[in-house]
């Protein structure tokens, strides 16, 4: 069986690893495993070896063995050596040609601006915030932050998150009812099948990649219709197997209204007659500008919801952190799911957002990054109202996109036509009818769903240009707008 060895010194070029195996003298061996590694190309040219006591101890032979394989493969003109630089494979040792990858098909052109929805501006991060959080926070940090952890998440970040959740979206709960994990899809992989098995109510429009991810987990999903005020909840009641039911309440998803307070007491009331939950995704809550916040549902009931967020829109989806506020009887069973072992969201970053929670510069960013969005919602809205008219812009009260609503009598056709001139002039961006749940009943709406928040500031005029040009004329005859009833 072949010895491998790893030299351990440190050296320039990191830790040498060579497979000492078949036949021959120790010396032999050495030779010919190191020739293996500079003709493989493991060894790249200019690579630094050790120092030949060191490798000599570390492979535990003789170091006059060593140093006749350094000048034997010197001599060869595998290495080079020269005094004070130390020995190195030589530039022009080659290694074999390694074997071609399949030949890929040219990559698409990608777009020129950057409209979808639910992607911040990347460029607004705020690295020095961070870095200072990021400072504090690990010079503050217990040695057992670095420890096994708890998968609950860090206690920083959870005492954090409970006061900051109470303070701006009106969140009951306490830190021990508080799971980190690593955004909004890894929540539903722990709540379901392990935790909520389903059927699962869901909105008639939202992520496909969320309901594929539930269909993967084996859990069905069944439609509730949607209109201008959000989710027929009152329907629940009909349907007699489902146990769960997912919301957008503060700003549905992607059609931008608020769930009516009747509708969501009558989520509450069917969870606490039936015994289920409702699943509250508070995906943009950060985000408002032309209405009071909307509170919680969470805040309704405790115990029959869930509430579930993340740092994706308002930070970054780079920083892989979000958490779930849950009823008390559900937490042994989520943590049962996440596992002692389950890659949760990395320590330093949860002491990071603790940090930035508890001296008030996540407040700081989101009152800016507030501002700046708002500024560009306002100058889509003035553009597409000025160039197409025709066009109803919804969805603006808050949040990151706006859904520019095709006239009445448009079809999926035309829908479609539309995202190819938008496409045509460089833009990426999504429609309506790319959100609707394939089992929705009721008569479709179509529309572009246009996000303003990805393109930098200085790029954000130049795509509304674009957008402009891409906008479908007016129909010849038009339309009634017929009922405001999103299937």
């Amino acid at each position: 069986m072949p010895e491998s060895w790893v030299n351990p010194a440190e050296i320039l070029g990191g830790d040498l690893h060579l497979e000492l195996s078949g036949p021959g003298s120790r010396r032999a061996v050495l030779l010919r495993a190191l020739r293996d590694a500079v003709r493989s190309g493991r060894l790249a040219p200019g690579t630094r070896l050790p120092p030949y006591r060191s490798l000599a101890a570390d492979l535990g032979i003789a170091r006059n063995t060593v140093a006749d394989t350094y000048a034997e493969l010197v001599a060869e003109g595998w290495l080079s050596a020269r005094q004070g630089s130390g020995t190195r494979v030589a530039e022009r040792a080659e290694p074999l040609t390694p074997t071609r990858a399949p030949a890929r098909s040219a990559p698409v052109a990608r777009p020129v601006h950057n409209l979808l929805q639910g992607q911040p501006d990347a460029a607004s991060f705020p690295r020095t915030a961070w870095l200072a959080a990021a400072r504090r926070a690990l010079t503050a940090a217990p040695n057992d932050a670095f420890g096994p952890g708890d998968p609950r998440g860090r206690i920083e970040l959870r005492r954090a998150l409970t006061d900051y959740l109470a303070r701006t979206r009106g969140v009951r709960t306490d830190p021990e009812l508080i799971v980190i994990c690593s955004g909004f899809a890894h929540a539903l992989r722990l709540l379901f099948p392990a935790v909520l098995p389903g059927p699962l109510a869901v909105e008639s429009y939202g992520l496909p990649f969320h309901r594929q991810l539930l269909t993967t987990a084996g859990v069905d999903t069944r439609p509730l219709p949607l209109d201008e005020h959000g989710a027929d909840t009152e329907r629940l009641g009909a349907l007699d197997d489902v146990g769960a039911v997912l919301l957008t309440p503060a700003h549905q998803f992607p059609t931008g209204v608020a769930l009516h307070p009747d509708r969501r007491a009558a989520a509450v009331n069917w969870a606490r007659a039936t015994g289920g939950y409702v699943l509250e995704d508070d995906y943009d809550g950060e985000f408002r500008y032309d209405r009071k916040p909307v509170g919680a549902l969470q805040g309704l009931d405790p115990e029959r919801v869930v509430h579930l967020g993340s740092v994706s829109k308002s930070l970054s989806p780079a920083v892989r952190l979000g958490w779930m506020a849950l009823p008390g009887r559900l937490v042994d069973a989520v943590l049962a799911a996440k596992g002692e072992r389950e890659a949760w969201a990395g320590v330093t970053d949860q002491l990071t957002l603790a940090e930035l929670l508890t001296h008030g510069a996540y407040d700081r960013h989101i009152r800016r990054m507030r501002q700046r969005y708002r500024r560009r919602r306002d100058r889509l809205v003035d553009a597409v109202t000025r160039q197409a008219p025709h066009l109803g812009v919804t969805g603006i009260a808050a949040g990151l996109h706006a859904v520019l609503q095709l006239p009445g009598g448009a079809t999926e056709a035309d829908e479609r036509a539309a995202l190819r001139a938008a496409r045509f002039q460089g833009l990426a961006l999504d429609v309506l009818s790319d959100y609707r749940h394939p089992a929705a009943t009721m008569p479709p709406r179509h529309g572009l769903v246009v996000g303003y928040a990805a393109p930098a500031d200085s790029a954000f005029p130049g795509a509304l240009e674009a957008l402009c040009r891409a906008l479908p004329p007016e129909p010849r005859t038009a339309a009634a707008t017929g009922s405001r009833t999103f299937g």
